[in-house]
């Protein structure tokens, strides 16, 4: 368990504590005072009627000493007997408030026979009346029989009789109306065990809602760590069931590092053959310079090799900048709007000036409606893009073949879109190799050993489309040939 599984665990069990002892600490304050103001209330249940009943005719019959020990009888009851001088008869202290609540009760013109001034036999004159308590609530049948059991040893001594020999010191006979209750005694378990409840199921909760955010945190962070060591294989397929943050942060990771080894791999592709690119006519200026030294009557024959390898190796350190900027993202906005009928058609233009000389023509074809369809973008990269994909047909294209140039309109329901078919007789590439002419320096079986390209045109190409929003891709024809589509969305103005 690392730092912060402990930080979240610590922090979530002490707000989950301390929401439990706020509370529970409410509701026992409450309680409490609940309980504090019925203990001062003045019971008015038939009961304690009859037990004020049973304490006035003791008073008035065997005096102050008789209630003495009629009171001192009682298991359950709590009658007060209080004089002119707020003097308890047994010395129990009683609250002032409930005594001046008796008071009140007794001086009211509807006379409560719970509260009683009883004189004595002995001319002693008393308040009687009995508080109210839970426990009394809860065990009035007890205080009940407590009453009879009272009268029943009481009753003869007030009225005069001698006590029976085995009186003394004797417990109430234990009859049917004899048989007290003992008194309710809560146990301290009782208030503990809902604490530690509540306090178990947080630690619980704690540690279940703790380990669940840290996990992942520390998941991650794994990952980063074997990401620092060259390692960026995905690490967080296990938690494809989580739904959370911490996990599609996970996952973005995993898809951070997917592209990153993507890119590493294809820097690590496209350095292996940049420089097989430039073996191969360095090679040659190597070749032709030591013909022109062991051979001077050919100087000018290998001069002009020079020439020639020195403008292939300048066209393509160009095409390798332009491919790593496209790649990067670099380059002015795409604000600007091109028309692509009017740009198709110079590109056309200048391919059918260089296809002459094999007698390759060019064919354009499309829908007078769509020469006002504009694209935002940057012109001289369409341009750029859709020369490189004309130039490649005509290149393969046999000699004394056409190249069809098509331009129509799509629209897919969400989007309209500009549609750009260059079409070939050419001997096309397999079906295989479809999705892959469109990365850099690939060539097909028949074109390897040709050193007029690069094979960077089309990557090229298709860095430009993807840029302007659109996509490109290639497919067989029927007869041979290959067709390569350009999707750009189109813009009519408005």
């Amino acid at each position: 368990m690392g730092r912060l599984f402990w930080k979240f665990f610590l922090c979530i069990m002490l707000a989950q504590v301390t929401a439990t002892i706020g509370i529970g600490g409410t509701f026992w304050l409450k309680n409490r005072a609940a309980q504090q103001e019925r203990a001062l209330d003045i019971d008015t249940s038939p009961p304690a009627q009859m037990i004020i009943e049973a304490a006035s005719a003791t008073l008035e019959a065997g005096g102050s000493q008789a209630l003495r020990q009629f009171l001192g009888k009682l298991e359950r009851m709590r009658v007060f007997a209080v004089d002119a001088k707020g003097q308890e008869l047994m010395g129990r202290t009683v609250h002032p408030a409930m005594l001046n609540k008796a008071r009140a009760m007794l001086g009211q013109s509807q006379q409560h026979p719970v509260v009683r001034t009883v004189t004595g036999s002995d001319g002693q004159r008393y308040l009687l009346f009995l508080p109210s308590s839970e426990r009394f609530r809860n065990a009035e049948a007890g205080a009940a029989r407590d009453t009879l059991n009272a009268v029943t040893l009481s009753g003869p001594r007030a009225m005069g009789a001698g006590p029976r020999p085995n009186d003394a010191g004797a417990p109430p006979p234990r009859g049917d109306f004899g048989r007290g209750m003992p008194p309710r005694m809560d146990s301290p378990y009782r208030t503990f065990i809902p604490l530690a409840a509540a306090i178990a199921a947080s630690l619980l909760f704690s540690f279940l809602l703790a380990w669940y955010f840290a996990r992942p945190i520390r998941d991650l962070r794994q990952a980063f760590e074997a990401a620092s060591d060259g390692d960026l294989s995905p690490r967080f397929h296990a938690s494809a069931k989580r739904g959370d943050e911490l996990t599609d942060l996970g996952r973005d990771f995993d898809r951070m590092t997917g592209r990153l080894r993507s890119l590493m791999e294809s820097q690590t592709r496209l350095l292996h053959d940049v420089s097989h690119e430039l073996r191969s006519p360095l090679a040659r200026l190597q070749a032709a310079i030591g013909l022109a030294h062991q051979q001077p009557d050919k100087m000018g024959a290998s001069l002009q090799r020079i020439e020639r390898e020195s403008e292939r190796m300048d066209k393509l350190i160009g095409e390798l900048l332009t491919l790593s900027r496209l790649e990067a993202g670099a380059g002015s906005a795409l604000s600007e709007e091109v028309g692509i009928a009017e740009l198709l058609h110079d590109i056309v233009d200048d391919a059918r000036y260089e296809a002459k000389a094999r007698q390759v023509g060019i064919a354009l074809a499309g829908d007078a409606a769509i020469a006002d369809a504009a694209v935002t973008g940057r012109p001289e990269l369409l341009a750029r893009a859709v020369e490189n994909v004309v130039r490649n047909a005509v290149k393969h294209s046999p000699d004394g073949g056409t190249v069809e140039v098509d331009l129509s309109r799509l629209h897919d329901g969400k989007q309209n879109w500009l549609r750009i078919a260059v079409l070939d007789r050419g001997p096309g590439v397999a079906s295989a190799d479809l999705a892959r002419i469109f990365e850099p320096f690939f060539r097909a079986s028949h074109t390897r050993h040709n050193t007029d390209g690069h094979g960077l045109g089309l990557a090229i190409a298709q860095h430009v489309i993807s840029a302007h929003g659109g996509r490109i891709g290639a497919s067989l024809r029927s007869g041979g040939g290959l067709c390569v589509e350009m999707l750009l969305p189109v813009k009519t103005p408005g």
